[in-house]
């Protein structure tokens, strides 16, 4: 199955149902007056999550969804039947946009989320509706209006941990094959990876995380060039940035240089994403003798590194240690993002407890003023 992570794709909710021109027409029963019924409410259009769903690629070849209309009103001010709702299935992880106006429209994150983006036409009225006591045999209805029309931009943003960014032929494929289950196109040559990859990497039986790998970026992504750039949204979700360094580059370039180029391209193409928290990686470290080695410190504080990791995925070398930091660092963002829900949890309980305190004080003091009023009611009686 191909991966696409963008399709465009019009959505039209259904029309309402015309009202109803009828009148009451039954044996013995004279001039029985109108009784023609609305029409039925135009179908709407919803987007929901599928976590089963990891591409877009049936949208390809469906990319029109109509919801149904809503039935007409009838005789005996019977109401048309409402138009069936059309539920269309997405990955989780989709963002939303309107082609026409490029108006950002929302995210789908979760399984079973659903979002209105085509709501159904209003129902016409029946003749029923405009009689009175000066027309008692109306002819009037109105049509069904129209549902909504959208143009819609699809965008599948994956949904990882961890998002492994680098060079072409840095070593990332064949780091997240090692590490997990994932089977990635592996090769000596440059832009082996076409399209991303997701792998589960499982410490325990109850704790694991998610990697991602994306193709390789070049001087020039930001503006478009290479591959990479058209991936590149898929690491604004990830928690964690592994920066792989090649420290034996095939084309014999410097290991600082390629890193600072790397880099600008982040800043160019997204602030949010080169703030994100960063590790350096030091990639194929088993081509180095132990005195190139020892130069790998000197070298991370040339690209201003606090922190960094050596390791050798074919030598499956350093990769234990690297994924158990990782999922350590992940734990504890986890308790401090539990830990500052809890806390505001607790500050909307509190707020909404002194609200109710203050509801109850409030209304005990305005019962006893009045008991109080009714105190003072007393009569006065003036003896000659």
């Amino acid at each position: 199955m191909n991966f696409v992570d963008e399709a465009s794709i019009k959505i039209e909710a259904g029309k309402g149902g015309n009202g109803c021109l009828s009148f009451r027409r039954e044996k013995y029963i004279e001039r029985g007056g109108p009784d023609g019924g609305d029409g039925g409410r135009g179908g709407s259009v919803y987007l929901v999550g599928d976590a089963a769903l990891n591409t877009l690629v049936d949208f390809r070849f469906q990319p029109n969804y109509r919801a149904q209309k809503g039935g007409g009103g009838k005789g005996n001010d019977r109401t048309g039947p409402k138009g069936e709702d059309l539920y269309v299935r997405v990955p989780c992880g989709t963002s939303l946009f309107d082609e026409e106006t490029d108006e950002y429209l929302g995210d789908i994150n979760d399984q079973g989320e659903t979002l209105l983006l085509a709501a159904g036409g209003r129902h016409g009225l029946g003749n029923v509706r405009f009689k009175s006591s000066t027309n008692r045999a109306p002819r009037q209805t109105t049509p069904g209006e129209p549902g909504e029309v959208r143009q819609l931009r699809l965008e599948l943003k994956l949904i990882a941990d961890v998002g492994l960014l680098g060079l072409p032929n840095a070593g990332k494929s064949t780091l997240i094959s090692v590490v997990s289950a994932a089977s990635p196109k592996i090769a000596d040559y440059p832009f082996t990876t076409l399209v991303p990859n997701l792998g589960v990497v499982r410490l325990s039986h109850d704790q694991s995380f998610v990697v991602a790998d994306i193709p390789g970026l070049i001087e020039g992504a930001a503006g478009g060039a290479g591959l990479g750039v058209q991936f590149l949204k898929h690491l604004s979700r990830t928690r964690l940035l592994l920066h792989l360094i090649d420290v034996a580059p095939m084309d014999g370039s410097d290991p600082v240089t390629n890193c600072r180029m790397l880099e600008d391209e982040l800043a160019r193409y997204s602030e949010g994403i080169a703030e994100k928290t960063r590790w350096l990686v030091f990639t194929k470290v088993d081509l180095l003798d132990a005195e190139a080695r020892q130069g790998l410190p000197g070298l991370a504080k040339q690209i201003g590194a606090d922190r960094y990791f050596t390791i050798s995925a074919v030598a499956n070398e350093g990769t234990d240690a690297l994924m158990g930091a990782i999922a350590e660092f992940l734990a504890e963002l986890e308790q401090a993002e539990d830990d500052e829900r809890i806390l505001r949890e607790t500050h909307e309980y509190s707020l909404r407890k002194r609200q109710e305190r203050w509801q109850k004080r409030y209304s005990a003091v305005g019962e006893t003023d009045d008991d109080d009023d009714d105190d003072h009611d007393v009569s006065v009686h003036y003896e000659p």
